[in-house]
């Protein structure tokens, strides 16, 4: 069998194995990524995961500040067929038309579900209880091209942003296997996406930021659920006329207890600090403040002296 010429548009960690994977199933070609950057403690200049493991491999590689300074030197690969992953830039109508069979996109939801930059933590944020990986075919709108093939995966109750990612790796893999082999076989479907779209925007910092006075014990969850590899959530805390935002590392819902919203209904042993929220209630069961380790809630109560009947996590 002919193997299919490629070329790989990818960024992050997560798309490493991608890369490998096209490498091994296909006769790759270059690998384009997005531009050096300050990374680590030292904020050196680095390159970012995809382009390090193609340099190691050998690959050819292209890292544009803009993609379409690359233009050209990609015009002239000749490749049939792009598979992006995490690569974090539009592509144009002139970048579209330069495979023969088009750009193929590995994206973590089952589309029309979460179009978008965060899928994964959107899904967990939103409360979603199943996702998948689909391989699409890219067009000009975001995330809305026609589908390759689907596969799904139930969202279990402890799942959060990390294990979920740990799950939808390699069930990606699984599809952009399944994708690659089909295609080198001339078995290229164009599946029309069905149902009603949904979005999976950028985490941005607010999101972040964990108010009980005005979200239910459910939402706020979710949140730390959904944003367990970042940006961290965090709760305010209140005393003395000073708020410090304390960064919470699980939670788990709880029924309605009459109070207000941001107030320490319990203390208890071995599951924390039950707080009051718009509707609901929460437990923090681990928390990690600022400077120190993470901890239970329970130790973070006892070491501040907390007490029932104080409303503390408002700002």
């Amino acid at each position: 069998m002919t193997h299919l010429k490629t070329v790989f548009f990818g960024t992050p960690d997560i798309a490493v194995p991608f890369l490998e994977l096209t490498r091994e199933l296909t006769d790759l070609q270059l690998a384009v990524t997005q531009a050096d950057k300050p990374r680590g403690r030292g904020m050196e200049i680095s390159p970012c995961p995809v382009k390090a493991r193609a340099l190691e491999l050998n690959i050819p590689v292209l890292s544009p500040e803009k993609l379409k300074d690359s233009f050209d030197q990609i015009a002239a690969v000749p490749f049939e067929l792009g598979i992006v992953v995490a690569y974090g830039k539009i592509f144009r109508p002139n970048f579209l038309a330069l495979p023969k069979l088009g750009l193929i996109n590995v994206h973590f939801s089952l589309l029309p579900h979460l179009r978008g930059a965060a899928p994964v933590q959107q899904a967990l944020i939103q409360g979603y209880t199943q996702t998948g990986v689909s391989t699409f075919w890219i067009r000009e709108g975001m995330d809305d091209g026609p589908l390759f093939l689907q596969k799904e995966i139930p969202i279990l109750p402890q799942d959060n942003a990390r294990t979920l990612f740990e799950k939808l790796v390699p069930l990606g893999l699984e599809a952009l296997k399944e994708t690659l082999t089909r295609a080198q076989n001339g078995d290229l479907p164009q599946l029309p996406q069905t149902g009603k779209p949904t979005l999976a925007p950028m985490i941005t910092k607010e999101d972040a930021l964990l108010r009980p006075a005005e979200l239910d014990a459910l939402t706020l969850h979710n949140k730390v659920r959904g944003l367990a590899c970042g940006p961290k959530p965090k709760i305010p805390f209140t005393r003395n006329g000073k708020t410090e935002w304390l960064q919470i590392v699980r939670t788990e819902p709880a029924e309605n207890q009459p109070a207000e919203a941001g107030t320490v209904l319990c203390i208890e042993r071995n599951k924390g600090i039950l707080v009051k929220c718009k509707e609901g209630s929460l437990w923090l069961n681990e928390v990690h403040p600022a400077g120190k380790k993470p901890m239970s809630a329970e130790a973070f109560a006892n070491g501040r002296g907390l007490k029932s009947g104080e409303k503390v996590f408002v700002e």
